[in-house]
């Protein structure tokens, strides 16, 4: 396994994660989750990402009963969960103090831990001053039960709002940014936040590396019955198939394989080793439903040292989706 640090910070990931969105619930029981888990730990993997939203808070109850039943050593690991939504009430959700304060206690409660060791806003909040979420987030901090606060699909400019307010009011800024990022979802990891990382030194924990699982091929015929896309609750992600973008998606996928093919790997491990070889990633947030994926996912590593500067280029006009680099207008 490599390490990569988390940004400007002093804290080292696994460049590859395991996180509970979809499966722990859903699809995984605690037995099932503990075998998926545990091949990743033996993969090297530190990192492992929830969210009190995931399963209504029981994906969180679930890895809870994981670590309690593992037994491996607390400061081997990086725990992460994110709030945002909590519950159905008109405090439930957001990034309020109250429901920061709140839902931090209860995501620890369901996890059996005394801190996590990340902890994201899940989703910008509109509704609440920037200020008071950095405060509050601040103090989770300060009362030890959070090492770590980010930001989840926030713009590049409430990120700089955060630390703009930080620097003034002697606070703690984020370190850390969960976007979506993959080979067909680009522009905001490349373009966006890209003086981020040199300004605030931003490190990013990426998610969907498999575009929730278009870039493995599965979709090719159509939409499988036992698939994510078949779920109730997730007809949303249908859209990523339907219409002109989505037969442009599922052309490139099809366009892949051959590639993956000549490099000995399949289209979800070169899915996820392209987005390895971004320097700006500091974590590839990875999923399974069965420990045998998990270790099918881990074999990207390998596939990473294959992608060289010709075989990136290759992929490229493969995609024909390269973003267009950052202006500077100054």
């Amino acid at each position: 396994m490599e390490y990569r640090y988390l940004g400007a910070s002093g804290l080292q990931v696994s460049a590859l994660s395991f996180g509970s969105w979809v499966t722990f619930g859903p699809q995984l029981d605690v037995g099932l989750a503990l075998a998926c888990m545990e091949a990743a730990r033996d993969a090297g993997v530190n990192f492992f990402d929830n969210a009190e939203v995931y399963a209504d808070g029981q994906s969180e109850v679930i890895m809870g009963e994981v670590l309690a039943r593992a037994g491996w050593e607390r400061s081997d690991l990086v725990i992460s969960t994110k709030l945002f939504w909590g519950g159905k009430g008109p405090n439930d959700r957001g990034l309020s103090r109250k429901h920061l304060m709140e839902g931090i206690d209860a995501s620890l409660s369901r996890l059996r831990l005394d801190y996590v060791d990340l902890l994201f806003c899940h989703r910008p909040d509109f509704h609440t001053p920037v200020e008071e979420t950095v405060r509050a987030m601040t103090t989770i901090i300060e009362r030890g039960k959070a090492f770590y606060w980010g930001t989840s699909e926030w713009t590049a400019d409430r990120i700089r709002e955060a630390h703009a307010v930080a620097r003034r009011e002697h606070l703690i800024p984020p370190v850390m940014e969960q976007p979506q990022y993959n080979m067909l979802h680009r522009e905001r990891v490349e373009v966006e936040y890209a003086r981020l990382y040199e300004t605030v030194g931003l490190g990013t924990t990426i998610w969907s590396p498999l575009a929730s699982g278009l870039l493995t091929g599965k979709y090719d015929e159509g939409i499988p019955d036992d698939s994510r896309l078949a779920l109730p609750g997730y007809a949303w992600l249908r859209g990523m198939l339907e219409g002109e973008e989505g037969e442009r998606h599922l052309a490139a996928v099809r366009r892949l394989a051959p590639l993956a093919a000549e490099l000995g790997c399949t289209r979800a491990q070169l899915a996820i080793a392209w987005c390895l070889k971004n320097p700006r990633v500091s974590t590839v947030i990875t999923g399974a439903s069965r420990p045998e994926q998990v270790t099918e996912n881990m074999a990207a590593l390998d596939v990473a040292a294959k992608l060289d500067a010709a075989v990136m280029e290759r992929i490229e006009g493969i995609l024909d989706n390269r973003p267009e680099p950052e202006r500077d207008w100054r």
